[in-house]
């Protein structure tokens, strides 16, 4: 049965009753006809890769998505679920495999708008080279969900040898990133139509889990993998440190900001380096491979902007510090607070 414009979720879609059964035939199987879920139970049996039946172990990842607006510059809620989980079980190191899906939907969203958003969910899952295997749906009273919340979980395969991690840091490696900081946070507040001017940003959101195979296979002794998501580049450095117990130290002119988010950072009061990325992952790597490492992320369709940001030492142990454009040092503590509600 084709969608109609004035199609909604209404309360009888989350009974698990007939209107349930539509809106899955309807909506979903067209675009997630992956065979654990064309098994058709409430379970998915699911096989691994040859090797990974011998060595290696299963890195496992959930998150939750409550982005508003449902749809931004360069992305949508959809998307960014999907890339959401597959670059967090890829900064282990694992290759993503399959994922999960759940939603959380309000009477009265309309069904061609869910329609939209599970496609691209489908679209960007290919390319990533994941499937969906299984998924839920809820359905909340009009008011209660702000029209609609996913959850993901994502499994993958990590192979044995690699042993990446935030506590992997050591001193004398390099840090670099795969792009410019930023573009997430002010695409999506741009789409809110907060910002009282207009941008041509566009968010990053993307699934860096080719690229980071691509990294390690030029640079295979990759101690840290970190997408800086929330927070933005400075608190996942603050994480990083605090877990290795090392002192990392930042070249604020290697950092690429775009001249748009910079202009709109200004004009807002933001730091774009606490500005949340939804497709940028950051890579620390020992001195000898952060060239190798370098020319493979540039090779990549989303690392082409990859670029050396800073160094990893000894001391003061915990601590991230800038040095400034104008040539002064300062800390880089975390984000206090929520500088952006809502984007991812």
């Amino acid at each position: 049965m084709p969608l109609r414009h004035d199609d909604q979720i209404v309360i009888g879609h989350g009974s698990g009753g007939r209107m349930t059964q539509e809106l899955i035939q309807r909506v979903f199987m067209p675009h997630f006809s992956s065979p654990g879920l064309l098994q058709g139970n409430d379970f998915a049996a699911l096989g691994l890769p040859l090797e990974a039946q011998f060595q290696g172990q299963l890195s496992i990842s959930t998150d939750m998505h409550i982005v508003s607006p449902l749809f931004f510059p360069g992305g949508d809620i959809g998307r960014l679920a999907v890339c959401g989980t597959v670059n967090d079980v890829a900064m282990s190191g694992a290759r993503p495999l399959y994922l999960t899906a759940g939603f959380i939907l309000e009477e009265g969203l309309p069904i061609q708008l869910l329609d939209r958003v599970v496609m691209s969910m489908q679209q960007v899952a290919e390319e990533a080279g994941v499937q969906i295997v299984a998924g839920d749906t809820k359905v909340v009273e009009k008011g209660k969900a702000d029209q609609l919340f996913i959850n993901t979980a994502g499994i993958g395969w990590t192979p044995a040898g690699r042993n990446i991690g935030g506590a992997q840091a050591r001193p004398g490696d390099v840090v670099l990133i795969s792009g410019a900081v930023g573009d997430h946070g002010i695409a999506v507040l741009t789409a809110r139509g907060e910002l009282g001017f207009e941008t041509d940003v566009q968010s990053d959101v993307a699934p860096l889990n080719h690229l980071i195979e691509a990294v390690i296979e030029a640079a295979p002794h990759t101690h840290v993998l970190r997408d800086p998501t929330r927070g933005g580049l400075a608190t996942t450095l603050n994480e990083i440190a605090l877990q290795s117990r090392t002192a990392i130290w930042v070249d604020e002119k290697s950092v690429i900001v775009h001249p748009s988010v910079r202009a709109a950072c200004e004009m807002l009061g933001f730091d774009p380096l606490y500005v949340a990325n939804e497709g940028k992952v950051i890579v620390i790597v020992p001195a000898a491979e952060a060239d190798a490492a370098l020319t493979a992320m540039r090779a990549q369709p989303y690392g082409a902007e990859a670029v050396a940001i800073g160094y990893v030492e000894a001391a003061p142990a915990g601590r991230v510090l800038l040095r400034t454009l104008i040539g002064g040092t300062r800390l880089l503590d975390v984000l206090a607070g929520e500088m952006l509600p809502r984007i991812c």
